[in-house]
């Protein structure tokens, strides 16, 4: 059976360089020897609601708006989800996922797929994020990148993806991201998958692709930016 890996909007919803979390599953794919399709979603080309594991990336409220109306023709993402696919959504991909968020100064409805709410933050966050995972990826931190000016806020029985030590990621309540159902949402990029590539096995054991032994040279980025990490928020700790 060939799989399929749907990269929605890379073309809007690039900026960040997301897409290459579709490239490190390919990558891992090949290497557990697995046929595979990857199939990159234009803004303009209808979405398929029959592939396997489906990416949202980061962009700008302009091109987050627009993709927020493209994904609300047809509900595909709510056929997806029906089918229990795996889908990883960051940064304005994880905001137009909830049920409101706020691109160019007005409140948007979002497809209501997370129960969160996405705010305008008083300050833009920007920075390395360290964090512990709340789900079982076979690594104790996480690492990734932030840039947003957005806060997404939790219901209160709602599961976060983990508890950041360094950089802010929801925005305030200590949380990075949400575990909901099939969906995973961060605002980590970096890209997530390739400084985290416990999170890239986990993802693809969701779809039945037995995890494949990592070498040192896949997890290199990850211990590099946890030590760089550690190391930076020990010297603001003690005033180094």
């Amino acid at each position: 059976m060939t799989l399929k890996i749907v990269s929605l909007f890379p073309d809007v919803l690039g900026t960040y360089g997301d897409h290459g979390n579709a490239r490190i599953l390919a990558h891992l794919l090949h290497l557990a020897g697995r046929s595979y399709e990857l199939i990159a979603v234009g803004i303009n080309d209808p979405v398929p609601a029959d592939g396997d594991l489906y990416l949202l990336g980061g962009g700008e409220d302009g091109p987050q708006a627009l993709a927020a109306r493209r994904l609300a023709e047809g509900s595909p993402l709510h056929r997806v989800v029906e089918r229990d696919r795996p889908i990883l959504a960051i940064c304005a991909g994880y905001q137009l996922l909830g049920r409101s968020f706020v691109a160019e100064g007005t409140t948007l409805p979002g497809l209501g797929l997370l129960p969160v709410e996405s705010v305008r933050g008083s300050a833009r966050m920007v920075g390395e994020v360290l964090l512990t995972p709340f789900v079982p990826i076979g690594q104790s931190l996480m690492t990734g990148f932030e840039n947003h000016g957005g806060q997404t806020i939790l219901d209160s029985d709602a599961q976060p993806l983990g508890r950041v030590y360094r950089g802010v990621g929801n925005g305030g309540d200590g949380y990075d991201g949400i575990v909901h159902g099939s969906i995973i949402g961060s605002y980590l990029h970096g890209p997530i998958l390739a400084r985290n590539p416990g999170l890239a096995q986990w993802l693809l054991a969701r779809i039945g692709v037995e995890a494949h032994e990592l070498s040192h040279h896949h997890w290199a980025l990850h211990e590099e930016r946890v030590h760089a990490s550690e190391g930076a928020l020990w010297s603001r700790q003690h005033g180094a």
